[in-house]
């Protein structure tokens, strides 16, 4: 006599849904590093100020002359 099979558990299909289109990412920019440079500004108090500046002049925003 054959034994009878057990059945077996059917396995879960994924759904075939249409994935969304990706978005393509756009390329990152490179940015220049500026250093940081202390301001040359001198406070009432003599001391030097203790800002920094955007690395394009010597001046923080504060200090900068218009």
């Amino acid at each position: 006599m054959r034994k009878a099979k057990k059945a077996t558990p059917k396995k879960k299909v994924a759904s075939k849904k249409k994935a969304a289109p990706k978005k393509k990412v756009a390329a990152k920019k490179k940015v220049a590093k500026t250093k940081k440079v202390r301001c040359a500004a001198k406070t009432a108090a003599g001391k030097r100020c203790k800002r920094f500046t955007d690395g394009r002049s010597k001046y923080c925003s504060v200090h900068k002359k218009r």
